[in-house]
């Protein structure tokens, strides 16, 4: 899962996780007196890889096709007057892959994380929750022809806010980071479904209940940036433990199944500092590091298997245009480069401020 290399193309305009609509790319989040950017270090030195055109607002998932491309999701949450959209990168130039069919009630396509399947097709997570709270998500698949899209359809409905996919086997785990619960409004999720169940026809999950596909569950505890949103990233590791985090408060899970695919158990992660926020992750499965994007400090973080966290890259509020990272939301590994998406809309308390009229994409090269 999301593992490509492609040349870096500086300065290239194309025609081209996870929070709440805005009307405009320069709409300011939050408290314009919160200090926090003033504090923020700067730390690593990731290269500008893209220069986005304005229907590229939110860059959000990455994911390696089977001919090697690249495939880009944009939601474009930030001002979503653009369509949400899949963009294709090849070798030497951008194309746009597809276009996606808008949600019949909320008459929009927000797409996210996305994954190739074990039969070739592409799924991608939309997230409708910024349209609507009324469990509008869904999971879709793109019918590959001769490496073209050909139909477009749901394969899994009812989501509250569908966020990562990520295949292993025959089984494609997706986090709804807005999962409640009759007594628990701030739950989140991990689910599961058998390519088999999915070839079968449309899966109707049935919301604020345990739903027979869900792994695990989650509870975000709310603090100062009011955000409750909870299971976001998800990877596993070389051994078959996942891990995801909540957005909102920046736990860390790790997840070990039975061999039937059932959860065996749920465990916080023992980190040796605390993460404010889990967007999107990535495991190294040559070492079991987890690459983190903490969209809150404006951060890559490590998290080595035994606990310990370091830094890879951080700066202040930035427009991203000289390559720092602006708002991370996704990674992708490949060899020794770490790509990233800048989705650049943050919530009130984070380091950066508003979501600007530069969008872009940051790569850094690990040692």
């Amino acid at each position: 899962m999301k593992q490509f290399l492609i040349p870096a193309l500086l300065g290239l305009s194309l025609v081209t996780s996870c929070q709440k609509k805005e009307s405009s790319d320069s709409t300011s989040a939050g408290n314009e007196t919160d200090t926090s950017a003033q504090t923020v270090a700067t730390i690593g030195d990731p290269k500008l890889l893209y220069t986005l055109a304005a229907q590229y607002n939110t860059p959000d998932g990455l994911a390696i096709g089977p001919d090697s491309s690249i495939y880009l999701s944009v939601p474009n949450l930030a001002n979503n007057t653009y369509p949400g959209v899949i963009v294709k990168f090849a070798t030497d130039s951008v194309q746009l892959f597809t276009t996606l069919p808008p949600q019949p009630d909320t008459k929009h396509a927000a797409p996210m994380d996305l994954a190739f399947g074990p039969d070739g097709n592409l799924y991608y997570a939309e997230n409708q929750y910024e349209n609507s709270k009324d469990y509008k998500s869904r999971l879709m698949r793109i019918t590959m022809q001769n490496g073209k899209p050909g139909k477009i359809e749901p394969v899994v409905v009812n989501f509250g806010l569908a966020n990562a996919v990520v295949w292993k086997g025959n089984t494609i785990y997706v986090t709804d980071s807005q999962w409640d619960m009759p007594d628990n409004d701030k739950g989140s999720a991990v689910f599961h479904f058998k390519l088999d169940e999915l070839n079968k026809g449309t899966v109707s999950l049935k919301p604020k209940t345990m739903d027979p596909h869900v792994l695990a569950t989650f509870t975000t505890t709310v603090n100062e940036t009011g955000v409750d949103n909870g299971a976001d990233g998800l990877d596993y590791d070389s051994k078959g433990n996942f891990y995801t985090g909540s957005f909102g408060d920046g736990t860390l899970y790790k997840l070990t199944l039975k061999p039937d695919g059932t959860l065996a158990s749920k465990e916080t992660v023992k980190v040796s500092t605390p993460i404010s926020c889990v967007d999107g992750l990535i495991v190294d499965r040559r070492t079991d590091k987890l690459y983190v994007c903490n969209s809150r400090t404006n951060a890559i973080q490590v998290v080595d298997p035994n606990g310990t966290v370091s830094t890879l890259v951080q700066n202040p509020d930035t427009d991203g245009k000289d390559g720092r990272v602006d708002q991370p939301a996704e990674v992708l590994l490949k060899g020794n480069r770490l790509y990233i998406t800048d989705f650049d809309k943050p919530e009130k308390h984070f380091v950066n401020k508003k979501a600007d009229q530069v969008h872009t994409m940051s790569y850094i090269d690990l040692k």
